[in-house]
């Protein structure tokens, strides 16, 4: 029977999809995957995911939210807009994402992502809708927002997790916030396979792809996409010492937990 599997996390409405969106839908379910879930970065990629999932229900599955790195000065008015279209329900929403803090590049809106991150967590809290969270060299100021609203939240996914042990410990901490494991897992030079069994239970992680970005060995290089999970998963499995199966099976429960689906 061919395994079953879900990618929590891929831009689908991406420009790099435009020429063959179809095609890579049907070599994911090909491939065993049962659903795909769409963050949104803004107020335009939000309007573009939520047509797509309505073009595709029980298939692709909608979030919307303003990215970190697409916080400007125009911040207020673009979650202003987004946060109408939360209320709209146009299409059943799955989650508040993609948010979260990043610092990697740049500070220079540093105090508007923390105020829009933390307005949209608050979003969360009052929708009982989990986050999908973004954090780039910011795991100390997302911590401390998140626990001024650790009592409130729904949970989330800690998404594209390539921390150590202690930071996955520390993210952890938040009761039903689980970590989002991708394709850097399958990189050579990866810590993940020793650090996730570490710390990391079976029930608190979720597959992802992040496509188009970071595309697993064997494909590395290429333009990512939601069949690759399987390599994921196939690595996930020979690092716990379980079947692909189990990975699955495993997975696809804590899914249903976290997005209530």
């Amino acid at each position: 029977m061919k395994i079953e599997f879900i990618d929590t996390h891929c831009h689908l409405d991406g420009e790099e999809f435009n020429a063959d969106r179809a095609e890579v839908m049907q070599r994911a379910r090909e491939a065993g995957c049962k659903a795909i879930f769409l963050p949104a970065i803004d107020l335009a990629s939000s309007e573009r995911i939520l047509q797509l999932c309505q073009q595709h229900p029980d298939f692709l599955y909608p979030m919307i939210g303003l990215h970190p790195e697409e916080v400007r000065a125009d911040w207020r008015e673009q979650l202003s807009a987004i946060k109408a279209l939360l209320t709209s329900q146009l299409s059943p929403l799955i989650a508040i994402g993609e948010v979260g803090l990043d610092f990697y590049w740049s500070r220079e809106f540093e105090q508007e992502q923390l105020l829009a991150f933390e307005e949209q967590v608050k979003w969360s809290v009052e929708t009982r809708l989990p986050l999908m969270i973004h954090c780039r060299k910011a795991q100390n100021e997302m911590v401390q927002i998140l626990k001024r609203y650790a009592r409130e939240l729904p949970g989330g996914v800690f998404h594209c997790f390539t921390g150590n042990e202690k930071e996955a410990a520390e993210l952890l901490q938040f009761d039903n916030f689980v970590l989002g494991i991708g394709g850097v897992s399958t990189f050579k030079k990866s810590h993940l396979p020793e650090v996730l069994p570490a710390v990391v239970p079976l029930d608190r992680f979720v597959l992802e792809t992040d496509a188009p970005y970071m595309a697993p060995v064997p494909n590395r290089g290429q333009r990512n996409e939601p069949a690759f999970v399987i390599h994921v998963l196939q690595r996930l499995a020979e690092a716990y010492g379980v079947t692909p199966e189990e990975i699955a099976h495993r997975t696809n429960a804590t899914v249903g937990r976290i997005f209530k689906r």
